[in-house]
């Protein structure tokens, strides 16, 4: 048996009394098991909620790292937790952040006289773009259900307000209250006439945004294959997008929502996308670095993050 003395660097949901912790494990323990000895000993302090990491250490150990290849041969080792705090589940955090737009497009589209002030005449442009819309959040709530596997179980429960307040404030009430309104209506001098209601026009961005939508869905599908179900098991994805970025998922995201904005000429759309597309790169970037950290000379050298030759 190893000796493991456990000091909180956070104040736990039972104070700081009880620590630091000292347990006997066996040589083989997990970072799991050291999470499964605090929470016996102090209930309300969920493993989901516990940051593990060896002694003056910032590096969080999942719950699979093998005690041993991190601390050595050593008869006491010395690891430190920290109170992440409250948790939510990712799968819930997206799926309220996606139900948001779901809802709220609906409610600008069918009632207009209640936020304009006079019943819209629906041109064919807002119907494509609501179709896109709402195409577009079921796809990702459907994603999220069945077809992702997330790395960590849970988040911090306050990123369930600040996710949901991106997708339901920015491509929720600003894109809808901007595309529904009377400006876009099918009797407004900026769709008649014009190439927004010409249908070669609305058929050749159908066609793009949909190539975009499925190719980000098959993005997803290949990433899901490299990780079994219940494993944190990550590979180097290969194939169909993957031969020019990292995150191809991201770059097709992009097209789909410029496709939009590319359509409609709307202000809501562009502010979103310009929001959405940089907080894309700072993802793709990180994610791309940690690739590149984790598999070394394996990685394939001439990917970009997100975007082609560029990004």
């Amino acid at each position: 048996m190893v000796q493991v003395t456990i000091t909180a660097v956070s104040k736990t949901p039972s104070g700081r009394g009880g620590f630091p912790l000292t347990i006997d494990v066996s040589p083989n323990a997990t970072a799991l098991t050291v999470r499964k000895a605090i929470v016996a000993k102090f209930p309300k302090f969920k493993t989901t909620r516990q940051r593990i990491t060896v002694k003056g250490e910032k590096k969080n150990l999942v719950d699979e790292t093998k005690l041993s290849e991190v601390l050595g041969e050593k008869k006491e080792w010395e690891l430190q937790v920290k109170d992440l705090g409250p948790q939510v589940s990712w799968r819930t955090v997206f799926l309220v952040e996606y139900v948001g737009p779901l809802i709220i497009h609906p409610l600008f589209y069918y009632f207009p006289k209640f936020w304009y002030g006079k019943d819209v005449q629906h041109s064919a442009l807002q119907k494509y773009v609501f179709a896109f819309v709402m195409l577009h959040f079921v796809k990702r709530e459907l994603e999220t259900v069945f077809v992702h596997r997330f790395s960590n179980a849970t988040m911090p429960w306050f990123n369930i307000v600040k996710n949901s307040t991106h997708y339901h404030l920015l491509s929720g009430a600003l894109l809808a209250a901007d595309v529904y309104r009377p400006k876009f209506s099918a009797t407004s001098p900026y769709i008649v006439g014009t190439i927004r209601n010409n249908e070669k026009f609305l058929w050749i961005g159908a066609g793009v945004w949909a190539f975009a939508e499925l190719s980000n869905l098959h993005t997803h599908l290949t990433v899901r294959a490299l990780r079994p179900a219940g494993s944190r098991k990550r590979g180097i994805p290969y194939g169909y997008g993957f031969s020019l970025v990292s995150f191809p998922n991201y770059f097709f995201e992009t097209i789909a929502w410029a496709t939009i904005c590319v359509m409609t000429g709307s202000v809501g759309a562009s502010i979103f996308t310009v929001v959405a597309v940089a907080q894309m790169a700072i993802w793709a970037i990180k994610k791309h670095k940690n690739y590149k950290k984790e598999f070394g000379k394996e990685y394939p050298r001439n990917r970009k993050a997100m975007i082609p030759f560029i990004l």
